[in-house]
C-alpha cells in the first residue's frame, strides 16, 4: 500500500507540475500579472528582437561587422525556443484537445501553432546538415515565421483571426469572383491583343499579369492594350476592379464591427468580444472588464 501510494502521489505531482507548465505557456491562462504574463511578454520581446536581428543581418555592413553578435544571439534564441517547444510538446496533453499521450502530442505537432513553433527553429537544425548554400538561405527565410508567433500573445491579433474565421465564407466567395473575373478578362484580352502585340501578350498566363495590374489599379505600364476593343475592355476591368476589391474590405470591416460591439446568438444573448462572456442586453451596462 505504501509503495502504491507513493507511486500515485508521484504521478499526481507530475500531473500537477505538467499542468502548471501548460498554464504558464498557454496564453489563455495569462493575466496582467504572474509568471504566465511575464513569460509571454518576455517571449514576445525575444521574438520581436529576433525579427529585428534577421532584418539588420541582411545589411552588408552590419552583417559583417556584427556577424558574431548575430550568430550568438541566434544560438541563444534557438535554445530558448527549443526548450519552449519541448515543454509545449510535453505539457500539451493537459489541453482537452490534445489529451491522448501519443495522438494528442502528434495532433499538436501538426496543428497551426505547432507547425509555426516548429518552423521557427527547424531551419537552424536543418541548415547544419545542408551543403547547398541556396537551400540554407531558403531555410533561413523561414525564421521570419517567429514574427507570427507574436499573434498568440496579443488580443488584437486574436480579434483579426476571429474576424477572418467568422467571415471566411464571404471572403472565399468574393475572392473566387475576383479570381474568375481576372481569368476571364485576361483570356479575352489575350485573344484581342495577341495578334497585334505577340511579344507582350504571349500567352494567357502572361496576360493574367496584366489582369492583376489592371484590377488592382497598379498599372506598371509594361503591358497595356493598343487596340480599341482592348482599351474598352481594359477600362471596364479597371472600373470593375475598384468595386470588386472593395468587397473584401467591406466584409472585414463588418466583421470587426460585429466583434467589437458584440453579436447576438440564438438565445438572444450578447457575447463579449474580449472575454467571450455571454450576457443579456439588459445586463450590458453592468458588464465591465
Amino acid at each position: 500500500m505504501d509503495s502504491n501510494s507513493t507511486k500515485y502521489a508521484q504521478m499526481g505531482n507530475k500531473r500537477t507540475f505538467r499542468k502548471k507548465v501548460w498554464s504558464t505557456l498557454d496564453v489563455r491562462y495569462s493575466e496582467r500579472k504572474g509568471l504566465s504574463f511575464m513569460f509571454n511578454i518576455s517571449l514576445s520581446i525575444l521574438i520581436f528582437l529576433n525579427t529585428i536581428a534577421i532584418i539588420l543581418n541582411t545589411i552588408p555592413d552590419l552583417g559583417e561587422t556584427y556577424h558574431h553578435f548575430f550568430q550568438d544571439f541566434e544560438y541563444f534564441s534557438v535554445a530558448i525556443f527549443s526548450v519552449e517547444y519541448l515543454l509545449r510538446l510535453w505539457s500539451c496533453v493537459e489541453n482537452k484537445g490534445h489529451s491522448h499521450p501519443f495522438w494528442g502530442r502528434l495532433s499538436y505537432i501538426f496543428s497551426f501553432w505547432g507547425l509555426v513553433d516548429l518552423l521557427a527553429i527547424a531551419p537552424f537544425y536543418l541548415s547544419a546538415f545542408a551543403a547547398d548554400f541556396g537551400f540554407i538561405r531558403m531555410l533561413r527565410l523561414l525564421r521570419i515565421l517567429r514574427l507570427f508567433r507574436m499573434s498568440r500573445y496579443f488580443h488584437a491579433f486574436r480579434i483579426i483571426k476571429n474576424v477572418l474565421y467568422s467571415k471566411r465564407e464571404e471572403l472565399i466567395l468574393s475572392f473566387s469572383f475576383i479570381f474568375f473575373l481576372i481569368i476571364f478578362s485576361s483570356s479575352l484580352m489575350y485573344y484581342i491583343e495577341h495578334p497585334y502585340q505577340p511579344e507582350a501578350f504571349t500567352s494567357i498566363p502572361a496576360s493574367i499579369w496584366w489582369g492583376v495590374n489592371t484590377m488592382t489599379t497598379v498599372g506598371y505600364g509594361d503591358m497595356y492594350p493598343i487596340t480599341l476593343p482592348g482599351k474598352i475592355l481594359g477600362a471596364f476591368v479597371a472600373i470593375t476592379g475598384i468595386s470588386l476589391f472593395a468587397l473584401p474590405a467591406g466584409i472585414i470591416a463588418s466583421g470587426f464591427n460585429e466583434h467589437i460591439r458584440g453579436y447576438k446568438n440564438e438565445q438572444g444573448k450578447v457575447k463579449c468580444p474580449y472575454c467571450q462572456a455571454e450576457y443579456f442586453l439588459a445586463e450590458k451596462n453592468m458588464h465591465r472588464h
